[in-house]
């Protein structure tokens, strides 16, 4: 018995060293100039909560907000409370999985949808409204005795963003600044029909929030043009890769090349004294919308997490980028900022949420919206 367990301990090992070996790209090798940059509010971190559809969908939310209302001065940008989402999104899953039975995803992950639907049936929280809204209850304290571990749960709001949100600190949906159903979802697979719209196989999904289907070209003409437009795109994929590290590059390497050439870097970039730092390079899949197919129904592409898309950059040999906001704290070479490559983003994003508005008109009409 010690032995089977042995070995499949060994087997565990195996497979957790195979999916964290080192990534053959470094940050601090590329050089990134921007292109286009849409105001963002400030990095969070979720911390060890399976909430980053909350995060990065609230972070969109934001960004919309700064762009309805034209806001100038970063000390007037929205904050809102990523747990007074989670909370009311908890209580409508909790509804749902008992009139199912129990057949439905209960578990941290979630979609785009989810907060979409949480702000247009109860509205949203200023996130220092999570927390005055506990002070208050302390200093009501209708026993007019404090306990003497009321401080713990200020530290408990301050790590989990958490609080119960007094009504009258809650901002209902119309007075936000923004219109909740200008959201459309998007993707592109071929397992569905072109321009018509489904909801996303996969469990976190609850709510079966539809995407409309697109062709690949389409769906990345979506993208850059909400970012030309001045808009912003969250972003739902997979971050499993090895060419998504740890320190803010998301590149889509061609392992297999990589392996054939030599099994290191330097069979593509050269040694330093032969091919300088500004022309670093590594091979890239090139993504068509057959290999993405593959992708999603060979599972690996999966359902990972949620960032969010605010700008473009190129690095030194002028490869396009996208620049992605994650909710992972001010962490690796660029504070918690990530450069995602075109053939990452084709090939390993699941879906996009985008504001109808920054949707090139052709493609509207084309699903059959103005």
């Amino acid at each position: 018995m010690k032995k089977i367990i042995s070995l499949a301990l060994l087997a565990l090992c195996l497979n957790t060293f195979a999916q964290r070996a080192p990534s053959p790209v470094k940050a601090k090798d590329y050089q990134f100039t921007t292109v286009k940059e849409n105001p963002v509010t400030s990095v969070k971190n979720q911390y060890r909560s399976g909430t980053c559809w909350c995060f990065s969908t609230l972070s969109f939310l934001e960004s919309e907000i700064i762009k309805a209302k034209n806001l100038k001065d970063a000390s007037l940008y929205p904050d809102f409370s990523e747990m007074f989402v989670v909370r009311k999104a908890y209580y409508d899953r909790s509804i749902k999985y008992v009139r199912m039975d129990g057949k439905l995803n209960f578990a941290a992950g979630s979609d785009f949808g989810d907060v979409l639907e949480v702000a247009k049936t109860y509205g949203l929280a200023n996130q220092s409204a999570a927390l005055k809204g506990y002070v208050d209850a302390i200093i009501k304290n209708p026993n007019k005795k404090l306990t003497k571990v009321w401080p713990k749960g200020v530290e408990g709001i301050l790590d989990a963003y958490m609080g119960e949100i007094p009504e009258d600190k809650i901002i209902k949906a119309d007075a936000l600044g923004i219109n909740l159903d200008d959201y459309l979802g998007f993707t592109s697979y071929t397992h569905h029909p072109f321009y018509t719209a489904f909801a996303m196989e996969v469990e976190d999904n609850w709510r079966c929030t539809p995407s409309w289907n697109v062709p690949l070209d389409e769906f990345m003409a979506i993208i850059d043009n909400a970012v030309d437009k001045g808009y912003t795109v969250a972003w739902g994929g997979d971050v499993s890769e090895p060419g998504f590290t740890r320190d803010g590059l998301a590149i889509l390497i061609d392992m297999e090349a990589l392996s054939t050439s030599g099994s290191d870097q330097e069979r593509w970039v050269g040694k330093a004294e032969e091919k300088p730092a500004e022309k670093l390079a590594v091979k890239e899949i090139e993504v068509t919308q057959e290999l993405r197919q593959d992708y999603y129904d060979e599972k690996t592409s999966t359902d990972d997490h949620g960032m969010h898309i605010y700008g473009t950059a190129k690095d030194q040999n002028g490869t396009k980028y996208y620049i992605v906001k994650n909710s992972w704290g001010e962490t690796g070479e660029y504070k918690g900022i990530w450069y995602m490559s075109e053939n990452y983003l084709k090939g390993k994003t699941l879906n996009i949420l985008v504001n109808k508005n920054a949707v090139p008109k052709d493609i509207l009409k084309k699903i059959g919206l103005k």
